[in-house]
């Protein structure tokens, strides 16, 4: 397969460039607002143009050296620049040129890598005559007007970016089937290769507090510094990803904003903590970061209140461990499992970002709870385990009324599903249904992985929850 070309969205702050992504990207992924400096990190998606012409589309924060931050921030997009294949340079079409703009823009040249200057913001036809041929000075090969929030002047864009993404190849189609092999045979064995290729993808979501470590837990994943790292709480706002590959499997991680509590979340944070629960809903895995220098408060009890929402396996994380005091391990534990009751099944790890402090061991553990959150056990051993729980305890009756369990199985994966199948599924008391749930997890290895029980009649629709 053909390495997918790289397209890099560069500029100054507030000129439109996360605006140009979500046009490029078709939905509205990357978060747009009149507040400078809103895109600090740098967001990535493949997308599709004239039908056939795939790219990787990168988002950078706004380049700015008013601070230390964004002197970060501009750090991280010049060297998305020279990463890239292709490079967009945005300005403002409603002011002058800028003179940091041509500076800027001089250097990106010298790259020596496909270059178009996007004029942004012009509305409409006089600003075109007014300002657009100002830009003219930069001396640009190819200087192109746009108006990303209008949709106008749009197609010498697109057929710019034709010149230089090649056409999709197309993938061969076998013309002649085995003998041997039915048709049905060959649709079975393409839809297991499928599923086999999809489940070595691993969607990781790093979910925490404001300024727990979660992006600098991330670079130290990557070993690289991806995400921007700042003692201002709230610096990451998009949530960002960045796939690493491990062990034959592709693990995506997506670090999203730190939350606070509701009563302080103001501005664009507010699209932050909306993002963050979309991301939850197609992440497989969340590594909950708690800061060990204050251990469990109460907002983190409620941001552990996703992970459970959302059925995802998880490993907490308690982080900062090389700065904590007054702390043991053991009395670490305890708080967690005191005040995070149901994560009980997650498993507990000690690091400390900032000096990579057992950080490598993440990855293993990320791995172990993936391969348990898509197992299925065998209908012949999970019933076994059930006869055996039944033998041991049986269920108690409802009103009166003997309540059996005829069977178990498995119907679904990520994470485990388990039906029991019985003459009253009503009569399933909460209790028994726990009861059962920690048997089936003293006989199988399901760390780290949310477990659901059903009751359900014979015959009845497993996806009828």
């Amino acid at each position: 397969m053909t390495k997918l070309k790289k397209v890099a969205i560069l500029g100054r702050p507030n000129v439109g460039k996360s605006s140009l992504f979500n046009r490029l990207a078709r939905q509205r992924d990357a978060i747009t607002s009149d507040v400078q400096g809103t895109t600090r990190d740098i967001k990535k998606r493949v997308v599709t143009i004239s039908g056939n012409r795939d790219f990787e589309v990168i988002d950078t924060g706004g380049i700015d050296d008013s601070t230390e931050m964004f002197a970060t921030v501009k750090k991280l997009s010049l060297r998305t620049a020279k990463e890239a294949d292709i490079i967009i340079y945005i300005v403002d079409g409603k002011n002058i040129p800028d003179d940091e703009d041509k500076e800027l823009f001089y250097g990106l040249q010298e790259l020596g890598k496909p270059i178009a200057l996007i004029v942004n913001k012009i509305d409409n036809d006089k600003e075109e005559q007014l300002r657009f041929w100002d830009f003219f000075e930069f001396g640009a090969d190819t200087t192109l007007p746009i108006a990303v929030s209008h949709n106008r002047y749009m197609n010498n864009f697109y057929a710019w970016l034709e010149e230089h993404i090649p056409k999709r190849e197309e993938d061969a189609i076998p013309t002649i089937i085995d003998d041997e092999q039915s048709f049905e045979d060959i649709v079975e064995m393409i839809h297991n290769e499928e599923a086999e290729a999809e489940d070595r993808d691993i969607k990781v979501a790093i979910i925490g507090r404001v300024n727990t470590g979660k992006s600098s837990l991330l670079n130290a994943l990557l070993q690289e510094e991806r995400a921007v790292v700042s003692p201002v709480a709230g610096t990451t706002i998009d949530p960002i990803d960045e796939s690493m590959e491990y062990k034959d499997y592709k693990i995506t991680f997506v670090d999203t904003a730190g939350i606070r509590k509701r009563s302080k979340i103001v501005g664009i944070e507010k699209y932050a903590l909306s993002r963050t629960e979309e991301m939850l809903k197609e992440a497989d895995i969340a590594l909950l970061i708690i800061d060990s220098t204050t251990g469990v408060l109460e907002l983190d009890e409620r941001i552990a209140n996703l992970i459970e929402k959302y059925r995802l396996g998880c490993l907490i994380v308690l982080n900062k461990w090389d700065i904590r005091e007054n702390i043991t391990y053991e009395k670490a534990v305890d708080n967690i499992r005191d005040e995070l009751k149901f994560l009980h099944y997650a498993p507990l790890i000690t690091i400390s970002a900032k000096t990579g402090q057992r950080v490598h061991k993440i990855l293993d553990d990320i791995v172990s709870i993936f391969e348990r959150y898509k197992q299925r056990i065998p209908t012949s051993k999970l019933n076994e385990v059930i006869k055996f729980a039944v033998g041991k305890h049986h269920p108690p009756s409802l009103n009166g009324a003997v309540v059996k369990i005829k069977f178990a199985t498995q119907y679904e994966i990520k994470p485990p599903k388990i039906a029991i199948i019985m003459n009253r599924p009503d009569g399933l008391h909460f209790s028994y249904k726990r009861y059962l749930a920690n048997i089936l997890r003293s006989k199988f290895d399901f760390e780290g992985v949310p477990l659901d029980i059903s009751a359900r009649h014979r015959g009845q629709r497993m996806e009828d929850d």
